[in-house]
């Protein structure tokens, strides 16, 4: 089966980066296996220039790969931006109970919206909303956790998304 995919959303700069790695420490710590995507607007360029990866891919190689043992990374041109669920279906390991994807608001994941100030940064109608995340307190139709209130969020999240081996 594969494993589900929850969205968190918001504006720039919301805090969502830093929620989700604090939920993934939470996660972890329940024993849960953790993939996460980002979504990159904006595009974005991870390798070192000067490295001799960087040096492969800028000299022609449609597809780098580097591997060291416990770690591996490619880089590889794509011709469009791929669906998220193409993502996870040829690079995410089937041993991985959750996916948490940073961004992809319109699709019709679960997902979590971030909040920095205002419930007006955010559209509360997006399909597939299972909470909401912020520093003040926000009336919604699902439930709203406190920025701070990892834990709380990681419970909504385990019992609706039960890890692989527990199902």
């Amino acid at each position: 089966m594969a494993p589900p995919i929850v969205c968190f959303v918001g504006r720039s700069n919301s805090g969502k980066t830093t929620l989700i790695e604090r939920l993934i420490l939470e996660l972890t710590g329940a024993g849960y296996r953790v993939a996460t995507i980002k979504h990159a607007g904006h595009g974005f360029d991870l390798d070192t220039e000067g490295k001799d990866s960087w040096r492969h891919k800028r000299a022609g190689a449609s597809q780098v790969v580097v591997l060291s043992k416990g770690s591996l990374a490619m880089f590889t041109d794509v011709s469009e931006e791929l669906p998220i669920e193409s993502i996870r279906e040829r690079f995410i390991n089937s041993d991985i109970d959750l996916i948490i994807a940073e961004g992809w608001k319109s699709q019709g994941f679960p997902k979590v919206i971030v909040v920095r100030e205002e419930l007006q940064e955010v559209d509360v109608s997006l399909e597939g909303l299972i909470a909401v995340a912020s520093i003040k307190p926000i009336e919604v139709d699902v439930p709203w956790f406190d920025r701070d209130d990892v834990h709380g969020l990681a419970q909504l999240i385990t019992t609706r998304f039960p890890r692989q081996a527990d199902s």
